[in-house]
């Protein structure tokens, strides 16, 4: 097939006629001529059985030179099975597509199928399933840990190497819970980009094994009766706040999460019904606490000092906040009792020992520990369930503690049916 045939002096001198007509160049190019007077470059070619024709650009902005060069790389690619034409419409989409994530940056938005963008999409999808304060810490984690590395990159690829690269300063603080909790979200993300066919690999799959197991820490609690003796009454003559000394006293009372206590509403009590009806964030579902006269007895004498708060027991900086998260093991610490003694969570490990050892019913003693099954149906059930059998243990209970306190010699306790 012929090629080149004409000089460039016969494009330059070609005139617009009547009508459109073509300047052949041999080999499929051409140029077009409009009757308008426009001269555009063509190539006419075949493949997969069909014409096809390819635009070149304009004459005299592309000259004759570069038009053949074009025509030439567009027939290589046909001779290697290869559609010019497939070439130009993917280029097409790749222009487009980065004037689009030009425009998305600039309103702040992620680039499209990126990590950052699946990621949105993912917790949007989830969003409906987890509650309010888990999503907005995994919207955290994500935007603060894995964002900044490879929020931009897109989601096909991502390398197991720069997920490592994520997780792995994480893991050098030891921040083991944090460093899994983030392994876990990003293998969710590629899990959910597989199934929508954005990827076809999660390459967190590796890299789970190089995050160490996270030791076990079992919160210290003195079990033994007449060290526990002991400690009431080192709490009893602790010398703190008011506010605080009320809830350092509350809390072997109650043996409920130290988290619970300290966040305690006046709403939520019943001073008549003898009652504390705390909404449990942890395991999701409103739980009651039948309180004991000695109970009754501390809330009573706090309320004129704080009854006209929101919380039983409020922060001594009177901003409106609870009491701070670690006040009463400040106080345990003050009084010698070190964390790997006695913490404030201990009240709960202590009371679920001794009450087990003393014989009441271990269902009473997990539904007083708020420990409740995640079926939402058998949760509303059981938040009620062997409330008269509580209301008598939670009464003992104090009174056993009062005689502890009193260092009454310690004799095996049985509770009254």
């Amino acid at each position: 097939m012929a090629k080149n045939i004409n000089k460039d002096v016969v494009y330059k001198a070609a005139k617009s006629k009547e009508k459109d007509y073509m300047l052949n160049d041999g080999g499929g190019l051409y140029l077009f001529v409009s009757k308008n007077g426009a001269k555009l470059w063509r190539l006419i070619y075949t493949f997969d059985k069909k014409q096809k024709k390819l635009a070149l650009g304009s004459y005299p902005s592309v000259t004759l030179e570069t038009a053949r060069r074009k025509a030439e790389e567009a027939r290589d690619n046909i001779a290697n099975s290869i559609d010019p034409m497939a070439i130009r419409s993917e280029k097409k989409k790749v222009q487009q597509l980065l004037n689009s994530n030009i425009k998305r940056v600039a309103d702040g938005l992620p680039i499209l199928n990126s990590f950052a963008d699946i990621a949105r999409q993912w917790l949007e999808s989830i969003e409906h399933l987890t509650k309010t304060t888990t999503q907005t810490k995994k919207i955290s984690r994500l935007e603060r840990l894995a964002f900044p590395m490879i929020g931009d990159i897109a989601i096909n690829q991502i390398k197991s190497s720069e997920i490592l690269a994520v997780i792995k300063p994480i893991i050098d603080k030891k921040q083991l819970e944090t460093a899994h909790r983030l392994h876990s979200e990003i293998s969710s993300i590629f899990a959910y980009a597989i199934v929508h066919n954005f990827t076809d690999y999660d390459p967190a799959q590796p890299v789970s094994k190089q995050i160490p197991a996270q030791k076990v820490k079992h919160r210290a609690a003195i079990i033994d009766p007449n060290q526990f003796g002991q400690l009431l009454r080192d709490i009893n003559n602790y010398h703190g706040t008011f506010v605080v000394q009320s809830a350092f006293r509350f809390s072997p009372l109650v043996f409920q999460r130290p988290g619970e206590i300290r966040q305690l509403l006046w709403s939520d009590i019943d001073l008549e019904a003898r009652e504390w009806r705390p909404y449990i964030s942890k395991t999701d579902f409103h739980h009651i606490v039948p309180l004991s006269n000695q109970a009754i007895a501390i809330l009573t004498d706090i309320k004129p000092l704080t009854g006209n708060s929101q919380y039983v027991f409020p922060s001594s900086r009177g901003d409106g906040r609870p009491m701070s998260d670690g006040t009463i093991r400040t106080a345990l610490k003050s009084l010698g009792y070190e964390s790997d003694v006695m913490t404030a969570h201990g009240f709960r490990t202590t009371a679920s020992t001794l009450l087990n050892e003393q014989g009441w019913s271990p269902d009473a003693i997990e539904r007083q520990l708020a420990h409740t099954p995640r079926d939402q149906v058998r949760a509303a059930y059981n938040r009620a369930q062997y409330l008269d059998e509580r209301r008598r243990m939670m009464q003992q209970w104090s009174d056993y503690l009062d005689s502890l306190k009193n260092g009454a010699q310690v004799l095996p306790f049985k509770k009254i049916g």
